[in-house]
């Protein structure tokens, strides 16, 4: 038995990138910080914080919410899986490590709403089927 699973609460680096595949498939990709606290040991040291930059990737209708309400500065905690792929490029092959999400809740509160709370919360289909039908989207949303 194995288990690939992330639980990340961050900060949105930029705006979502979009992009729509054949048969109308949303993908979007993003950046999230997530940022560890600095610290003084007991002997004095002082440790710094430390940001944590992860590359998020999510489909259908998580990708269609994206494009909607996730903002640079948005706070999400996402939950996914890892993966890594990689290609060549003059030469030389590179990797990189993603997340693809299954799970996303907008944390905190828009701008012009006066109390804070989740804003939306998505699970989309099966990643790995891109034939599969999108998950539902709650429209019960407060906005």
């Amino acid at each position: 038995m194995s288990i690939n699973k992330v639980i990340l609460v961050g900060n949105v680096g930029k705006d979502p990138d979009v992009r729509y595949l054949e048969k109308n498939v949303a993908v979007a990709n993003f950046p999230l910080a997530t940022t560890e606290r600095g610290y003084t040991m007991q002997n004095g040291t002082q440790v710094p914080e430390r940001t944590e930059w992860h590359n998020i990737v999510v489909w259908r209708s998580l990708a269609e919410l994206a494009e909607k309400y996730i903002r640079k500065g948005s706070q999400l905690y996402v939950e996914g899986k890892l993966q890594t792929r990689s290609w060549e490029k003059d030469g030389i092959k590179r990797y990189t490590t993603e997340i693809y999400a299954e799970n996303i809740q907008l944390l905190g509160k828009r701008p012009d709403q006066a109390d804070g709370g989740a804003v939306a919360n998505a699970a989309p289909a099966s990643q790995d089927n891109p034939e599969a039908t999108p998950g539902e989207v709650e429209d019960d949303l407060p906005f």
